[in-house]
């Protein structure tokens, strides 16, 4: 008997590994000198400065902080102490930016002479605040953060800062915001209308309550206010993707991959060192594989998988490429790209390669090689900080094991759970990985002629998202098992319809195209 290891596990933050790129260059790169820049919207703080100069590059830097340009936030905040290194904001600023830089004893440093050099009510109020959200006592910072606003209540950056303490997460820069977060970012949206900040943490907090047409409004804003800034762009495009406006997406994406691509170039910036990159490239590859263009999707997710990330949430990212190679039907390739995954420094990258090699040995009808897999993936997850990241994953696994080996009294109810974690798994990429998921046990259902569970994956999916091709297709494919040739026309049709921008050699369309 397999032994499995099914305990829960809780889905952790973003965790930082010590893999390459290493912080030394991006230190390195963080001290470059920096033009001031226009397009990437406007956020003030007033500082303690003589130098309108200071204050300038000071305000650049917020600007990036709030937008996730780490390495430019660094940048500016040190071309401001350049000018003036008195300023205990702009030290808050840079530990900010080298905490996500990955570079943990710089930011100790930074937030300890913004600590030494904070004169004001004012700016001890800022410092404070930042270093219990550094030491991660939540309680505690928001209470800082609720004082501050008593003390300067039309300050948005306070007003902003308390939005993101309203997650349990103590790292949290916006990206997990929750309903909790909504009144404060309005409120900082109402003193500052000039300042684009609000409209990006908004749009998170409403993607990830469900507002999905309030996220849209929020982050066209956004991208208006900041067109320069790939992160805007992007933001645009995820929620154009959820709103099933894909193509409109594509355009947002490409134009996020642009000037990324402009800024390497121009700065000499080596792309690892940019996060958001990638992570845009593999939008981009899963917006493609959604329409049915698999020969771009490969191309980015190709050149995604190829990008060394600090990141372990980057680096478990990359189980994008052997999924799609599963789904495309190459499983010797997928458990080849899986197989380097596993050999990586990092547990959570490691268990997960092994996981999605464990799936390519199904695939190739090896079960006890992949019975071995998942045990390797249990075994590196046990005590693991993070190793609720994997969790889903191996899970679906498992269920997929039961199904191939015959065992489908188990397969199915642990095969219908993931279907609920995926489907209520908040944020609209997560909302697109749940459908891959979805169409993963269709199709691993309907190889073993499993037609129940195979119809009801189906029926999963297009209640998920009713606009993708894949859906109709698997709908059509058991409606024709069924006999029912009226439902797969009807369904076919649809997929047809809904591919008619795919690839001309996609195999799918070829055969909606017979049912018809």
């Amino acid at each position: 008997m397999i032994s499995w290891w099914l305990a829960a596990l809780a889905l952790s933050q973003t965790v930082h590994s010590h893999a390459s790129p290493s912080s030394t260059v991006a230190l390195e790169l963080a001290r470059r000198p920096v033009p001031l820049r226009s397009g990437i919207g406007a956020a003030h703080d007033d500082l303690t400065t003589r130098s309108k100069q200071a204050q300038a590059f000071y305000d650049q830097g917020l600007a990036y902080l709030h937008s996730y340009v780490w390495l430019e936030a660094a940048r500016s905040f040190n071309q401001a102490l350049a000018l003036d290194p008195t300023l205990a904001l702009t030290h808050a600023g840079l530990a900010v930016a080298y905490t996500e830089l990955n570079a943990p004893a710089a930011s100790a440093a930074a937030l300890e002479r913004a600590r030494a050099l904070a004169r004001t009510d004012h700016d001890k109020r800022h410092v404070a605040a930042r270093a219990l959200q550094a030491e991660g006592k939540v309680v505690e910072y928001r209470r800082a953060l609720d004082d501050a606003l008593k003390a300067f209540p039309l300050d948005e950056e306070l007003w902003l800062a308390r939005g993101q303490a309203a997650s349990d997460d103590p790292a949290e820069r916006g990206q997990g915001s929750v309903a909790a977060s909504i009144p404060f970012y309005e409120k900082a949206r109402t003193l500052a209308p000039g300042h684009f900040a609000a409209h990006h943490y908004l749009t998170h907090a409403y993607e990830n309550t469900g507002r999905i047409a309030e996220a849209l409004a929020e982050g066209e804003m956004f991208a208006k206010m900041a067109p320069m800034v790939p992160h805007a762009r992007h933001m645009f495009g995820h929620d154009l993707r959820r709103a099933g406006r894909i193509q409109e997406a594509i355009t947002e994406f490409l134009a996020a991959d642009s000037l990324a691509a402009e800024y390497f170039k121009a700065e000499k910036i080596p792309v690892e060192y940019d996060w958001h990159y990638q992570h845009n490239l593999d939008l981009l590859a899963t917006s493609y594989q959604y329409l049915g263009q698999m020969t771009a999707a490969e191309q980015r997710f190709r050149a995604s998988f190829a990008i060394p990330s600090s990141l372990v949430a980057q680096e478990f990212d990359k189980r994008e490429w052997p999924v799609f190679l599963l789904a495309r039907g190459r499983a010797a390739e997928a458990l080849d790209v899986a197989t380097v995954m596993a050999g990586h420094r990092s547990p959570i990258v490691s268990a997960t390669g092994h996981v999605e090699a464990g799936r390519a040995r199904l695939a190739l009808g090896q079960f006890k090689q992949a019975a071995d897999e998942g045990n390797a993936a249990l075994r590196l997850m046990r005590g693991t900080e993070g190793a609720g990241m994997v969790a889903t994953a191996l899970e679906a696994f498992q269920g997929e094991f039961f199904l191939r080996t015959g065992q489908k009294d188990k397969a199915r109810p642990m095969l219908e759970g993931v279907a609920r974690k995926v489907r209520a798994a908040p944020g609209p990429d997560a909302w697109t990985q749940a459908l891959f998921t979805l169409e993963a046990i269709a199709r691993a259902a309907r190889e073993v002629g499993d037609w129940d569970l195979a119809g009801w994956a189906a029926r999963q999916m297009a209640e998920h998202d009713p606009n993708y091709a894949g859906a109709h297709y698997a709908l059509a494919l058991v409606a024709q098992h069924a006999g029912d040739a009226r439902a797969a026309r009807t369904a076919a049709a649809a997929a047809a319809r809904l591919w008619s921008a795919a690839d001309p050699s996609l195999p799918e369309l070829k055969v909606v195209r017979d049912m018809k």
